[in-house]
């Protein structure tokens, strides 16, 4: 049976929870001088797990595509103006949110150097051209477009010479990407990001567009007339071929989550592919989701839950005093202090301070879903 047919397929929104519950660890340590290394981004090539959280949200995204627009469609008689509408309108408020979150909480920011790209500026971007191939490409029309994306992105960075660096420069300062972010947004990125390029820039966002239509042939396939089982192992055999393949095309074109390189997309696609299958084993096959009700309680309000995890974090740091000492500390470092640095070792204080973040916002966002607030982006 389709998934809309039985209901909502949990599974997604426990996939989902948990990446923002990911999210939100690895965005609010304690101290970023002792974080466990896991719970960083590499340095450039290579990944760490921290490098799967992003891509996993946005192959969500994807798989979510057509469980929410396929019986639109076929309601439709053909006018997807709505649809379109819909798809506008949520690409404004992602971006537009992304903006306030980039620039809050109480917009001090210097507006000759404030940052234009974003997570949520991503989502947005990619969300409308994923959707847009969607209603009006077919599948084959999708895959020679994902192809085309990743191969022509591969060669472009290979090949285009850079101003002062020549072709196939691949470092921080002298790659493509980095060189179209500085020519067309100049100091509005991020200002903390190793060379020039931001890590939600704008070439790069050509090949994030390929997580999303992975998410969308793989939210069709869950949707098909197949049974649970051959979804399983389609899940499965597609996921770890994906990622052998990004792999080994990782040794001609790096994986890295900077650039967003296609090795990069095709092997965290195998992976978010495999990681869904384990999850729809367990929760829409077996039925044993108990255990995932904190992830519920986040993927069902999970732009929500980000957007105000961000803003209180920022304002924490933002909120400054002068103590006795004439020495300026901000809440969060006064809190950081007093409940967790002051008798737990340096990066377990530093974990402690993140898990704690975490179950402070399940605890508020249990209460919508308790009362079945879900609050639609």
């Amino acid at each position: 049976m389709k998934p809309g047919a039985q209901g909502r397929l949990r599974s997604l929104d426990v996939f989902r929870g948990a990446t923002i519950a990911a999210m939100i660890l690895v965005n609010n340590p304690g101290d970023w001088g002792a974080t466990f290394a896991p719970l960083l981004h590499a340095e450039w090539h290579g990944w760490t797990p921290t490098d799967l959280i992003f891509p996993f949200f946005l192959f969500v995204l994807g798989v979510a595509i057509p469980l929410a627009f396929s019986s639109r469609i076929e309601r439709s008689g053909g006018d997807l103006g709505p649809i379109y509408r819909q798809v506008v309108r949520r690409t404004i408020i992602l971006f537009g949110l992304g903006l306030v979150l980039a620039w809050s909480p109480f917009f001090d920011v210097n507006w000759a150097t404030a940052r234009i790209p974003g997570v949520l500026q991503r989502i947005a971007l990619v969300y409308f051209f994923a959707s847009l191939a969607y209603l009006n490409l077919g599948r084959l029309g999708r895959v020679w477009l994902s192809v085309g994306l990743l191969v022509g992105y591969w060669f472009a960075m290979e090949l285009i010479p850079v101003p002062g660096f020549g072709a196939g420069d691949l470092g921080p300062d002298g790659n493509l990407a980095g060189w179209v972010d500085q020519l067309l947004l100049g100091s509005h990125v991020w200002r903390y990001a190793p060379g020039p390029a931001d890590p939600e820039g704008i070439l790069s966002t050509l090949p994030a567009v390929v997580t999303v239509l992975a998410g969308i042939f793989t939210g069709e396939w869950l949707r098909s007339e197949r049974s649970q089982s051959e979804k399983l192992i389609g899940l499965f055999v597609w996921g770890s071929l994906a990622a052998t393949a990004g792999s080994f095309w990782g040794y001609f074109f790096p994986v890295n989550k900077n650039l967003w390189t296609s090795s990069y997309v095709v092997l965290t696609a195998g992976l978010a592919l495999v990681t869904l299958a384990v999850i729809f084993y367990f929760v829409d096959i077996r039925g044993r989701d108990r255990w995932a009700e904190p992830c519920l309680v986040f993927g069902t309000n999970a732009i929500t839950v980000f957007v105000l995890s961000g803003l209180v974090a920022k304002a924490m740091y933002k909120i400054r005093w002068t103590d006795v000492d004439s020495v300026t500390i901000s809440l969060k470092g006064w809190l950081y202090h007093h409940f967790f640095s002051s008798w737990i070792p340096d990066y377990w204080a530093s974990l402690a301070w993140a898990v704690a973040t975490i179950v402070i916002w399940w605890a508020l966002m249990r209460v919508l879903y308790r009362r079945k607030i879900f609050i639609k982006i």
